[in-house]
């Protein structure tokens, strides 16, 4: 089944008297269950389509449909509501607020949720409990390693249990044995709980974990790539 559906899809902008365009016409289909990477160099339209599939930006002209709904189309509070219940992100800075312990950053998106605070405790236990950082869920971002507040982020993208989960440069600011442990959980939720995941990476070696690669050059597609399972699993 196909989740995620670009039609034509642009995002353009004025600098000065110059149209730029991240991503020009851009059709591309995205199977439910699916972890893709998203390459290409700095400019190529990587960020921004991610940023459009996450609902944070809206395209300029085509169809973004995601489980049968144009997003393209959201009023801007609408789309914010759909993103709570749809989206969960995961940023490459982690973006976990200093002064709140593991426990309180997962639980921030559910506040925006109608939830009891017995039903919200529930959910966190068990996000730190899938990403492995249950015993750290009183320690503050400052007491954790950076591997430890990438898992805590993750917890916090997932306890809303979105359809879609979109990662921006992940393993950007973790050493090898960290990015390769991230990695490795961000496969496992892909393949234990189906999560459909869009990663935008610039390291090859994160490749391997993902089912299919799609390069972007000026907002093109000019590679599309599906991984075998022998790869996956190497």
């Amino acid at each position: 089944m196909t989740l995620i559906k670009c039609e034509h899809l642009t995002r353009e902008f004025k600098k000065g008297e110059e149209t730029i365009r991240p991503l020009d016409k851009l059709d591309l289909e995205v199977p439910a269950g699916e972890f893709m990477a998203l390459m290409g160099p700095s400019g190529s339209g990587k960020t921004t389509l991610l940023n459009l599939i996450a609902g944070i930006d809206k395209p300029t002209s085509g169809k973004l449909i995601i489980d049968g709904i144009n997003i393209a189309d959201l009023s801007r509070n609408k789309l914010a509501a759909w993103r709570s219940e749809n989206v969960g992100y995961v940023f490459q800075l982690y973006n976990l607020v200093p002064v709140l312990t593991a426990f309180e950053n997962v639980e921030l998106p559910l506040l925006l949720h109608k939830l009891t605070r017995a039903e919200r405790r529930e959910r966190v236990q068990k996000a730190l409990e899938d990403v492995g950082i249950a015993d750290r869920s009183n320690h503050f971002p400052r007491q954790l390693s950076g591997g430890q507040e990438q898992r805590v982020a993750i917890a916090r993208a997932i306890v809303t249990d979105p359809t879609i989960l979109v990662a921006d440069e992940p393993t950007g600011d973790l050493d090898k044995s960290s990015a390769r442990s991230i990695m490795e959980l961000l496969s496992r939720l892909n393949k234990e709980q189906d999560k459909t995941i869009v990663m935008v990476t610039h390291d090859p070696g994160t490749t391997k974990y993902a089912t299919r690669t799609l390069h972007l050059d000026t907002g093109k597609l000019a590679g599309d790539h599906t991984h075998q399972q022998e790869e996956v699993l190497a």
